[in-house]
């Protein structure tokens, strides 16, 4: 993984491009990203970056967290997040430092990672997808039911992993290669085409894309 920010789920909008053609965005707030801690391989054996976003009192930190904070001389987080990171990138950063959204580009692919919504309990034709049965001829009381889920005398069980009802959403996922439509760093805002992972508020992980192709030319 390479360097990325932490953000904010704004909401989603449209903007208009110069043909005026209509372009869904998501809007990502990924102000206030601080370097906490700058991790080496030769201190901990491999190179990463550490990042708090975000706002928290002091009194709703652990000790060992206030300390890091206090070491680095930056406002305590509500999230912290780590990245991996090659040497070369961690020599051209400081403890204490801050990230900006100019580290994006318009028409980069990225990977937008978040806590999805959660649905509550669900049955299996929401949660996976089935089939309804038929609603007539004889069909009662099992339009939306799940199908047969045992097996025969052997093995008489039903397998780990059988699709069947249950909690739905609240889950980590990942959407990649999702384009950077806009980056305004007056506000510290970035617009994703398309939706993201999330509720309004809710926190995401921003990234280079894993699977983006490299450029013409380069290696």
């Amino acid at each position: 993984m390479s360097l990325g920010l932490v953000g904010r789920k704004v909401g989603m909008m449209r903007i208009f491009k110069e043909d005026g053609t209509s372009v869904p965005v998501t809007v990502l707030d990924c102000a206030g990203n601080r370097i906490t801690r700058i991790k080496t391989s030769e201190s901990d054996g491999y190179s990463a970056i550490q990042v708090a976003f975000g706002k928290r009192r002091a009194t709703r930190v652990t000790k060992p967290l206030a300390g890091q904070f206090a070491k680095a001389g930056v406002e305590a987080g509500s999230v912290l997040r780590e990245f991996r990171v090659d040497a070369k990138e961690v020599a051209e950063l400081k403890v204490g430092g801050e990230l900006k959204v100019d580290m994006f580009q318009v028409g980069q692919q990225v990977d937008v990672s978040g806590t999805t919504i959660g649905k509550g309990y669900a049955g299996v034709i929401k949660r996976h997808h089935f089939s309804s049965n038929r609603a007539s001829h004889g069909n009662s009381l099992s339009h939306n039911s799940p199908g047969s889920i045992g097996m025969a005398q052997d093995p008489g069980r039903v397998f780990p992993g059988k699709r069947m009802a249950g909690h739905l959403g609240d889950v980590n996922r990942t959407v990649q290669l999702l384009e950077v439509v806009r980056v305004d760093t007056e506000r510290s805002l970035i617009m994703i085409k398309g939706s993201v992972p999330g509720a309004k508020n809710g926190k995401v992980l921003l990234h280079p894309s894993v699977k983006a192709k490299a450029p013409k030319g380069g290696k």
